[in-house]
C-alpha cells in the first residue's frame, strides 16, 4: 500500500455513513486529492481539526483500491475566521468553484495552491475588501493557468503610450483608442483600473495584494472578472449572488 505525504487545503467535505466524510485537497504536490476519512464527524475524531473546510493541514493519505484513505492530518492553519463568517465563507466558496473547474487530479498545483493560500489569510486575517481580494485572486489564477489578459500594451499596434485605454474581451486585452475599430466592442476602463490591472497580473507575489482600490475601480474590476471569467472558462460562476441580500464591506 503506498501513501501520499502533502500539504493542502481542504476543498470540499461530503458527509457519508454515519460519521465518515470524503475531503477534497488542494495540495501541492498533487494537484485535486480526495480521502476518505473514517470517523472524521466524530468529536474525539484525529481528523475534526486538520480536515476542516478551508483547513491548512500536513496530510498522510494511504492509496487504497478505489481511493485514499486519511491517515492524519496536522493542523497548519485553520483560517476558522472564513468559517465563522457569512460573507468571507461566500466568497471563499467562489474561489473553491473556480479552483475545482481548473485544477487536475495528479496535477502539482504549487504556485495555485500558494496563492490561494495568501488570498485565505487576507480573507481571515485582514479587513481588506473580499471582494478586491477575490477579483485579484481571479485575475492571478486565469494568468497562472495561462489565460492572462495582454496589460503590457495595445495588444493590436503594441503602442505603451495610452492616454486613454478600453479592455477587449475578444482580443483578452488592452487596446488603445486608436485600436478601438478592432473590437467595437472593447469598454473603456480608467487609469485606475488599468493600472491595477497590471499590477496584479505583473506583480510579485509578496506585492499581490498591498494595495487598495476606489470603489469605482472595484465596480470595473468587477464587472470585467465577471465576463472574462465566463469567456475564458465558459461557465457563469453565480454563488456570489447570494451577497445581495447582504450589505457588503
Amino acid at each position: 500500500m503506498s501513501y501520499v505525504r502533502t500539504k493542502g487545503v481542504v476543498l470540499k467535505e461530503v458527509n457519508t455513513g454515519e460519521a465518515d466524510k470524503i475531503v477534497t485537497i488542494l495540495s501541492r504536490s498533487h494537484g485535486k486529492i480526495s480521502g476518505f476519512a473514517k470517523s472524521a464527524r466524530r468529536p474525539k475524531s484525529r481528523f475534526v481539526a486538520g480536515a476542516q473546510l478551508f483547513c491548512y493541514s500536513e496530510f498522510v493519505l494511504f492509496k487504497g483500491r478505489d481511493m485514499y484513505s486519511l491517515n492524519s492530518s496536522d493542523v497548519i492553519e485553520p483560517f476558522y475566521e472564513i468559517r465563522n463568517d457569512v460573507i468571507k465563507l461566500t466568497y471563499a466558496a467562489h474561489m473553491v468553484d473556480i479552483l475545482d473547474d481548473v485544477v487536475q487530479e495528479g496535477q502539482p498545483s504549487p504556485r495555485v495552491l500558494q496563492l490561494f493560500l495568501n488570498a485565505l489569510y487576507m480573507l481571515a486575517k485582514t479587513e481588506k475588501s473580499p471582494e478586491l481580494i477575490t477579483r485579484i485572486f481571479e485575475f492571478r489564477l486565469l494568468s497562472i493557468i495561462g489565460y492572462a489578459p495582454f496589460v503590457k500594451a495595445c495588444i493590436s499596434c503594441g503602442t505603451q503610450e495610452m492616454d486613454s485605454v478600453l479592455f477587449s474581451f475578444s482580443k483578452c486585452g488592452f487596446l488603445c483608442r486608436a485600436c478601438k475599430i478592432n473590437d467595437v466592442h472593447a469598454i473603456d476602463i480608467s487609469v485606475g483600473a488599468y493600472k491595477t490591472l497590471r499590477h496584479i497580473i505583473s506583480s510579485n507575489l509578496k506585492d499581490l495584494f498591498n494595495f487598495e482600490v476606489s470603489e469605482q475601480v472595484l465596480n470595473e474590476l468587477s464587472r470585467i472578472s465577471k465576463k472574462y471569467l465566463k469567456d475564458r472558462l465558459e461557465k457563469d460562476y453565480k454563488k456570489l449572488d447570494f451577497l445581495k441580500h447582504f450589505n457588503t464591506p
